[in-house]
C-alpha cells in the first residue's frame, strides 16, 4: 500500500483556518523569493503548484491566502496517520509527512481478493480522516512499491486504486515514461531523443541498449520497472543521512555579522533536532546561495560525533570566514551529516556553562518579521486567531481556529503586549 495526503500542508490549514475552507490556499515562502510547498486544489485549478516561485504563484491566482509553513501542526497530523498505519502493520516506510509505504502481508487478512483488500484500505481512509480531523488520502495497492505508488497517482485527491497482480505491465504501457521514478527532464529527453516517450516503447528496448543510452545503473533500473519488476522491500527504518536548516532571504544580505549571528541560530536549530532525535555528527556543513544564483558548500569533518550548539556554530563560522559574501547573499545553510548515536564528552573540553555562555553571547539580530502569514497566535481578550498580514506596524489577524465557525478580522498594533504567539502544548 502506497497512501499519500491529499494536498496534505494546505489542507491542514484549510482544516485549522475555517474561513479558508474550500478556497485557493498557498504554502510556502511567501516572500519575493519564495517557493511553494503546497498548494490546495482550489489554487491548482489556476496553475499554482509545488517548485514554482511564489512570484509566479501569485501572478496567477491573487486572491488565494499565501501562508507561510507550520511544521508543529504538519508533524501532529502526520504522527496520527503513522499510527493509524502501525496499528495495521509493523512494516510502515514513511518517506515524508505525508506519505508512507505498508507491507500488507502482516496485516492480517485471510484473503487478498479485491473485495477483502478494498474494504482494509477503505477502512485505513476512514481512521485517517477521523484522527487528523478531516483530511483525505489517496491509495495505491499492488504488488510492488512501484505499482502502488503509480496507483495513488491515478485517482487523486481522496482515491483509491488497486491494480491486480498480474495487470501491472497493461497499466504502464501508455504511460509517459516519467512515471519510473528517476526519469526526470533530463533522462526523459534522452529517451526522447532515442524515439522513447511511453512505458510500451522503454519495454520493447533491449537492456543493452538503455545501458548504452543511460548507463549501466539506470539502465538496468528502467529495464526492469519497464516490466513491473520491483522486489524492493518496506523498509520501515529509513536512515537519517543529515540534519540540516537553511533560510533564502528577502534581502541580500551582505553585514558578515548578521550572517555568523544567523548561522549560530541554525546551528541551535539543528543541534536541537539532532537532540530529539538522539543522533550526533561528525561533519558541520555551510551552505551559500549568492545573488547570481550560484551556490556553494564547505564541509568540516570532527574526529567524534557531537550535537552541541556552540560547536557547531563555531565551525559554521569558521566556514563563513573563508567565503566571499560581499556581492550579496541570498541563502544560508547549516547542515550535520555523518550521523550517529553516541556522542563524544568533552569534545573540546567545554562545560555545560561555557556552551550557556557562548549561546549568550551570540549577537542580537534585528527582528525583520514580527508576524508572519498564518502563524497562531492568543489575544488576552479576543483569543485565539492566525495572522493574515503585516507590515508597517499593524497585524491584522483573523480570531478563530479549527473548532470554531469562521472568525471575525481585526487590524492590531504589531507591538501590542496582549498579543503573543501562540505554541501548541508541549
Amino acid at each position: 500500500m502506497h497512501l499519500d495526503l491529499d494536498a496534505f500542508f494546505a489542507s491542514v490549514e484549510q482544516r485549522d483556518k475555517p474561513s479558508l475552507r474550500g478556497k485557493p490556499v498557498v504554502v510556502g515562502g511567501v516572500g519575493g523569493r519564495g517557493v511553494v510547498s503546497t498548494a490546495s486544489y482550489e489554487a491548482r485549478t489556476y496553475g499554482v503548484h509545488s517548485a514554482m516561485s511564489t512570484r509566479e504563484a501569485r501572478a496567477r491566482c491573487p486572491h488565494a491566502a499565501f501562508l507561510n509553513p507550520r511544521f508543529h501542526a504538519y508533524r501532529e497530523a502526520s504522527q496520527r496517520v503513522m499510527e493509524v498505519l502501525r496499528t495495521l502493520s509493523p512494516l510502515v516506510e514513511p518517506l515524508s509527512l505525508d506519505e508512507a509505504f505498508v507491507d500488507l502481508a502482516p496485516a492480517g487478512l485471510d484473503r487478498y481478493d479485491d473485495a477483502s483488500v478494498r474494504a482494509l484500505a477503505e477502512q485505513v481512509r476512514a481512521d485517517v480522516h477521523e484522527v487528523t480531523g478531516g483530511l483525505t488520502a489517496s491509495v495505491g495497492i499492488g504488488t510492488s512499491k512501484f505499482i502502488a505508488k503509480v496507483a495513488s497517482d491515478l485517482d487523486k485527491p481522496d482515491g483509491l486504486v488497486i491494480v491486480a497482480a498480474g495487470s501491472e505491465r497493461d497499466l504502464l504501457r501508455p504511460m509517459h515514461v516519467t512515471v519510473i521514478p528517476g526519469v526526470g527532464p533530463a533522462t526523459a529527453e534522452r529517451l526522447r531523443r532515442a524515439g522513447i516517450t511511453t512505458v510500451a516503447d522503454l519495454e520493447r528496448v533491449s537492456e543493452d541498449e538503455l545501458v548504452r543510452v543511460l548507463g549501466r545503473a539506470q539502465g538496468h533500473g528502467l529495464h526492469e520497472l519497464a516490466r513491473a519488476r520491483d522486489d524492493r522491500p518496506v523498509a520501515p527504518e529509513r536512515e537519517t543521512k543529515s540534519v540540516s536548516v537553511e533560510g533564502t532571504y528577502d534581502t541580500d544580505l551582505t553585514d558578515k555579522r548578521l550572517m555568523e549571528g544567523l548561522v549560530s541560530r541554525q546551528a541551535a536549530h539543528v543541534a536541537e533536532r539532532l537532540r530529539k532525535n538522539g543522533l550526533s555528527g561528525r561533519t558541520v556543513t555551510l551552505k551559500m546561495r549568492l545573488h547570481d544564483f550560484t551556490t556553494l558548500s564547505r564541509s568540516t569533518t570532527l574526529d567524534a560525533p557531537t550535537d552541541s550548539a556552540p560547536v557547531i556554530a563555531r565551525l559554521a563560522r569558521g566556514l563563513l570566514s573563508e567565503l566571499d559574501t560581499s556581492s550579496g547573499v541570498r541563502l544560508l545553510g547549516v547542515g550535520v551529516s555523518g550521523l550517529a548515536d553516541w556522542i563524544q564528552d568533552d569534545l573540546f573540553g567545554e562545560t555545560g556553562d561555557a556552551e550557556d555562555d557562548e549561546l549568550e553571547a551570540l549577537p542580537d539580530l534585528p527582528v525583520v518579521r514580527t508576524w508572519f502569514p498564518g502563524q497562531d497566535v492568543v489575544h488576552e481578550e479576543l483569543g485565539r486567531g492566525w495572522v493574515w498580514g503585516a507590515g508597517r506596524g499593524i497585524v491584522t489577524v483573523r480570531f478563530e481556529t479549527a473548532e470554531t465557525p469562521p472568525g471575525p478580522v481585526r487590524s492590531l498594533p504589531a507591538d501590542d503586549p496582549a498579543l503573543s504567539a501562540w505554541q501548541p502544548p508541549s
